[in-house]
């Protein structure tokens, strides 16, 4: 009875013997154990401390044992009678505290749980919150590593029993830009939505991955048709459209992909016909041209060559509108590059003429009050003999009702003439030596006013003549000489 009453943890049985140093000694143990085990938490009691408090018992229950045969205690009957009873209730106090202890403890760990999972809800905010989806990526795995861990190793917890509706969260988070429409936005967040189900857990996931198909889809297909025409786009539209065909290409999105392109084509087409800004309608459907080109789906191959054609007659318009706004260097590069670009183009020899006419405008601007005309004008030529009286090889521009240019060797013999102010009353007389002394060039042109620009090569000296302007009247039925020199400058 005596060594029961010593497992209650108490040391009743010392305390009936009034061996009063036993009795300290398992209060001492108790309230060690006490200290050492509350609260309860996640890891509980050491191991080594239970089996030595354990020990300690059985020790005291066999001490009280052998005390209590040896020792005459005078009690009543009616306390023997309830002796035994009594310590075996009393057994129930560290068997009751163990359970309760038990309990505090499982309680601790779902609490624990509780918090990695509000620990990783508040990492989905984190990344929620204005980052772009580079930076929020990590911070989005990280959380769903703790979802994944509580869904799977601790699925009857009550942490693990919410992540379901957490990663329906999750979803509806990452795929937040979908919703708002931000389809370029949307493109990597539902990449890698789709991609889950290669690394977490697929019962876990369920059916979540498949779902985003369509936004997915749907996304790569409105961001590569935004993107297409705009200039410097990012990411490009062959980039979106490609991933598109790539990833989904029996889907309906790709099959709309080429309708899309078709109609971006017109729209700008129809636009070079009437449209106030023929350049940058030009620049958009070079952006066009350029995605097509890097495109793979051979679905696209004819609408690239429809663009190609738009591309080239964009390029003749803005060179147009160019040298109508006045804007004649701009206009020299683009219809000088139109005619490389495009040289068995009928509007070839059109291009190369306005550059010339632009080139002569830029010196001249009465020269740019007319568009050349892209017919050459028929009826009689009057015949423009034109001489070179000077040093350096010549270049002359000429336009009226009809462009051209005509360039002339050097005259290895010729020298500069004294500017008129130096020259006073002397008169510059050019081209008076042997007709064949300077280099000719014969000119057949229809009647009218033209206007001329002379650019002569550099000599090594700063002159006066090197680039010079003059206006001609061609009439019926006459022929003309041109001399053109070169005077010295200060």
């Amino acid at each position: 009875m005596i060594g029961l009453l010593n497992l209650s943890c108490l040391g009743l049985g010392y305390v009936l013997l009034r061996n009063w140093i036993g009795a300290a000694l398992c209060w001492i143990a108790t309230v060690a154990l006490l200290v050492m085990a509350l609260p309860a938490d996640v890891d509980g009691v050491p191991l080594g401390l239970l089996v030595g408090y354990g020990v300690f018992l059985l020790l005291a229950a066999a001490d009280g044992a052998r005390r209590g045969l040896r020792a005459n205690l005078r009690i009543g009957a009616s306390f023997r009678r309830l002796a035994l009873p009594l310590a075996l209730v009393l057994l129930a106090v560290p068997a009751g505290g163990s359970l309760a202890y038990g309990a505090a403890r499982d309680e601790a760990k779902e609490q624990a749980l509780l918090e990695r999972l509000a620990a990783a809800d508040a990492l989905v905010e984190t990344a929620d919150d204005g980052l772009t989806f580079d930076k929020a990526e990590p911070i989005y795995r990280k959380a769903l590593a703790t979802y994944q861990e509580l869904g799977t190793r601790n699925a009857g917890s009550r942490a693990g029993k919410l992540v379901p509706a957490r990663l329906d969260t999750y979803y509806e988070t990452v795929s937040r830009p979908y919703a708002k429409k931000a389809f370029c936005e949307a493109v990597a967040p539902l990449k890698h939505l789709r991609g889950l189900a290669g690394t977490v857990d697929k019962e876990l996931l369920g059916v979540r991955p498949a779902k985003t198909d369509e936004p997915l889809a749907e996304s790569l297909f409105k961001c590569g048709t935004d993107a297409l025409g705009v200039e410097a786009a990012d990411p490009p539209a062959s980039e979106s459209l490609n991933a598109l065909y790539d990833t989904f290409p029996k889907s309906s999105q790709a099959t709309r992909v080429e309708p899309a392109v078709r109609a971006a084509i017109k729209t700008r087409t129809t636009a070079l016909s009437g449209g106030a800004t023929p350049c940058e309608t030009a620049g958009e459907l070079r952006a066009l041209r350029s995605s097509l080109d890097n495109m793979t789906d051979p679905a696209v191959e004819d609408a690239a060559k429809e663009a190609a054609g738009a591309v080239q007659k964009g390029e003749f318009g803005c060179g147009t509108s160019q040298f109508r706004s006045k804007e004649y260097d701009d206009a020299i590069k683009t219809m000088t590059q139109y005619a490389k670009d495009y040289p068995s183009s009928p509007d070839a020899a059109h291009a190369r003429s306005i550059a010339i006419a632009a080139e002569i405008a830029d010196e001249e601007p009465a020269a740019g009050k007319k568009l050349p005309s892209a017919d050459v004008p028929g009826g009689s030529r009057m015949v423009m003999v034109v001489s070179n009286d000077g040093p350096g090889e010549v270049e002359l521009l000429y336009t009226g009702p009809m462009t051209g240019k005509v360039t002339l060797k050097a005259c290895t013999t010729c020298t500069k003439y004294p500017s008129p102010i130096f020259a006073g009353s002397k008169k510059i007389k050019a081209c008076t030596g042997p007709s064949s002394k300077y280099p000719k060039a014969t000119l057949l042109l229809p009647a009218g006013d033209y206007h001329f620009l002379q650019k002569r090569a550099s000599t090594g000296t700063s002159t006066a003549g090197d680039t010079k302007t003059s206006k001609a009247k061609i009439e019926s039925g006459y022929s003309y000489t041109n001399c053109l020199y070169v005077t010295s400058g200060f």
